[in-house]
């Protein structure tokens, strides 16, 4: 079985596919890729060259994969960044032609649109095919707090305003919904949050939050590759969002420790996903989580 990855890629660095790729492969999935950007670097480096490759080459090697009869073996389709709105509808197009030939495949959508302190980085037309093409066909939905908010138009530094937020995006049809980078404002200095909600309730946990360097990429794209396969894995919430946590923290946590020490390169922190795989499918953490 395979998973279908249709996101941005980069060649140096982790961003888009190259953060998410791996970590499937690492823990078992076959990956088809399809690149939807080509960028020299992320852009969290302020320059960088390369394009938007555009909904048409997309939906062009989707098809090549219908032709070829393989659309069966595909579990799941995982979609993040988008270039241009040509590329949402390609990735709607993609889930209606897997859905037909795997009706139990899974669709994970990651809501790429902006993070707290950035604001939104995406072209303006971006949030609306996610709120009105792409999130009424997930059954998973992967956002930051800053994009739950910009998907539902509630504040939520409280849990309460947040479980309103969530069930808010379940009422569109998702069935679960992962929020990473989440502050509950709850008085937990040095602490950070994800929420996990699913049909057996939802559950928050906490790591100790890392001083992760302006401008890195790819959390996010590694969270929801990670997320999906320990769910198709396990079917189980709270299972999957202990062992998502587990490697992500251990990966950064390396990373942040490679990037501050004397042997640094320059320029933004990048994720340490090749020298750190052993934390994919051995974390050496463990974070648990609590029903709230």
């Amino acid at each position: 079985m395979a998973v279908l990855s249709i996101q941005s890629h980069v060649v140096y660095g982790y961003a888009g596919n190259t953060a998410a790729v791996f970590p499937l492969q690492r823990l078992g999935r076959e990956v088809w890729a399809i690149n939807t950007v080509e960028f020299s670097n992320h852009t969290g480096y302020g320059a960088w060259k390369g394009k938007v490759l555009g909904g048409e080459l997309a939906e062009e090697l989707v098809s090549g994969l219908e032709d070829r009869g393989v659309l069966s073996r595909c579990e799941a389709v995982l979609s993040g960044y988008l270039g241009d709105a040509a590329v949402g509808r390609a990735i709607t197009g993609a889930v209606h032609k897997v859905r037909s030939a795997a009706p139990q495949a899974l669709y994970c959508c990651d809501p790429v649109m902006g993070d707290v302190g950035r604001g939104f980085y995406v072209k303006p037309d971006i949030p609306a095919i996610f709120k009105n093409e792409l999130i009424p066909l997930a059954d998973i939905i992967t956002p930051n707090q800053f994009e739950l908010e910009a998907l539902t138009g509630l504040e939520t530094a409280t849990i309460d305003n947040a479980r309103r937020a969530v069930d808010m995006i379940h009422e569109k049809g998702p069935g679960i919904v992962l929020v990473t980078s989440f502050r509950s404002g709850t008085g937990n200095g040095g602490q950070i949050e994800m929420l996990a909600s699913g049909k057996n309730g939802m559950y928050l946990i906490s790591t100790p939050e890392l001083p992760i360097a302006v401008g890195m990429a790819g959390s996010g794209d590694i969270t929801a590759s990670v997320f999906l396969s320990r769910y198709l894995e396990t079917g189980d919430i709270k299972k999957t969002l202990e062992l998502c946590t587990a490697s992500i923290f251990g990966i950064i946590e390396a990373s942040w420790q490679a990037h501050s020490g004397a042997a640094a390169q320059p320029g933004p922190m990048e994720l340490r996903i090749i020298q750190m795989q052993k934390e994919l499918d051995f974390p050496s953490h463990f974070f648990e989580a609590r029903k709230l």
